[in-house]
């Protein structure tokens, strides 16, 4: 690249494999499979989110993703909620990485940010301690600059930024569409704001083949994490082919970015 912009990472969730293999009860499609289909695609790393209900990914199914990254050289983003018996689990098992995101029970995927101001005195001390075992951890929050404020503040490495409004938004109105404009330039400058302050900036959430590209654009962006869109197209054209195609509209936004 030659203006110097770093490139962006890809982060598969696999998720979704676990959905299905728990829609029938059985014992494949294996997320492992899935992860390992993943990284030989060209995937920088899984991301896996542990539910309190246990939706999709399991207790086993981290034992196996650990054991299986480990060997691979791969990270594990573990996504959990700000709670005691997730902050035990990601202390045992010390991911390269945890996401801390907002989860209630009867959600169908997460909605929003982490409320990181509003919760400072309970998420601080789950940040440092994940941190002091070796942990990166990162806050799943909305392009707002008190919450980016108060990721800083509580010492997190890496904002994710939810861009499930804008993907949600560039749908529905068209992705050059007024609405989809207006929360594309929060991201920008949140995105912005976050690494003045020395926060990694990743971005997740509905991100497909149309939305990637404006948000792969981003120059503070330095990982994207994709699960739900990947996983539905991987049913029509094979994961190592949705992983490829998606991983070249990355590449080539940030190219046309740095040009």
């Amino acid at each position: 690249m030659s203006g110097g912009l770093l490139p962006v990472r890809l982060g598969v969730n696999i998720d979704h494999v676990a959905t299905v293999r728990n829609a029938r009860g059985t014992t494949y499609p294996d997320p492992v499979r899935a992860a390992e289909v993943a990284i030989g695609a060209g995937a920088d790393g899984i991301t896996a989110h542990l539910r309190e209900d246990r939706r999709h990914i399991s207790d086993a199914d981290i034992d196996a993703l650990m054991g299986f990254l480990q060997q691979a050289g791969k990270p594990l983003n573990l996504e959990m909620a700000v709670t005691d018996e997730m902050e035990a689990i990601a202390l045992r098992h010390r991911p390269h990485a945890a996401c801390l995101v907002p989860e209630r029970r009867e959600e169908v995927t997460t909605e929003g940010g982490l409320n990181v101001a509003g919760h400072h005195n309970r998420v601080a001390p789950v940040v440092r301690r994940l941190r002091e075992a070796g942990t990166r951890v990162s806050l799943f929050i909305e392009a707002d600059l008190a919450q980016v404020q108060a990721a800083a503040d509580i010492k997190a490495d890496v904002v994710e930024l939810h861009t499930g409004a804008y993907c949600d938004a560039a749908r529905e109105y068209g992705l050059h569409s007024a609405e989809a404009e207006a929360i594309l330039e929060r991201l920008t400058k949140g995105a912005a704001a976050a690494r003045r302050l020395g926060l990694e900036v990743h971005a997740g959430h509905g991100i497909d083949y149309a939305t990637v590209a404006p948000i792969a654009a981003i120059p503070e962006v330095r990982e994207l994490n994709i699960g739900h869109f990947l996983i539905g197209e991987a049913i029509f054209v094979g994961l190592p082919e949705a992983i490829r195609t998606m991983r070249a509209h990355i590449d080539s936004a940030r190219a046309g970015a740095d040009a």
